[in-house]
């Protein structure tokens, strides 16, 4: 019972994590959602802004000036705290991997391996949670903008939604929550 509770979490943690890291790089964290014309489709991320033609699929992106220069803060503290999630759940991914009762490495004392296992749930809670703040402080700053603009009657052409990316980070850092809730608490 106990080395499929950590199998489970191993799994759960190991495709979270790659909803995280694939979260943190890509580039649709908001899309326009009104385009009347479809014409093109635009998404927002962390980096770099791109626009899709619909009619010939053409994708152009421009990036971000620079990783230093004066960023809307929604774009700074998401950035920080997915970057501090990627690699702390990076870290408890590696340990847990270690501590795995089907793991040889340090075979002799189950102790150790149990408390390997319980501290990569502890480094997992602390990731997904900076990683669900993130993405949580990303969605409700776009929602906020758009509220603001609808009630000042402002329409600037472009209607921004919540993109796949935001989705992806929230359902990673679920997934890395799971993950530690079932280490920490199961085993």
């Amino acid at each position: 019972m106990n080395a499929t509770l950590q199998m489970m979490a191993f799994g759960l943690a190991l495709l979270s994590t790659l909803f995280l890291l694939l979260a943190t790089c890509t580039d649709c964290w908001m899309v326009n959602a009104d385009d009347s014309l479809e014409v093109s489709h635009k998404c927002r991320g962390l980096w770099r802004e791109c626009v899709t033609n619909m009619q010939d699929g053409v994708r152009t992106c421009d990036q971000y000036d620079s990783i230093l220069a004066d960023h809307p803060v929604k774009i700074v503290v998401t950035r920080t705290l997915l970057i501090t999630a990627d690699l702390l759940v990076g870290l408890a991914l590696a340990t847990l991997l270690l501590g795995l009762d089907c793991i040889k490495f340090l075979k002799d004392d189950p102790r150790v391996k149990l408390k390997m296992c319980y501290g990569a749930g502890v480094i997992l809670g602390i990731g997904s949670i900076l990683g669900l703040v993130g993405s949580v402080w990303y969605a409700v700053d776009v929602y906020m903008e758009r509220t603001m603009l609808v009630s000042h009657n402002v329409f600037l052409g472009v209607h921004y939604d919540f993109g796949w990316s935001c989705w992806l980070g929230m359902a990673g850092s679920t997934g890395c929550l799971m993950a530690s809730i079932l280490l920490t608490c199961c085993l």
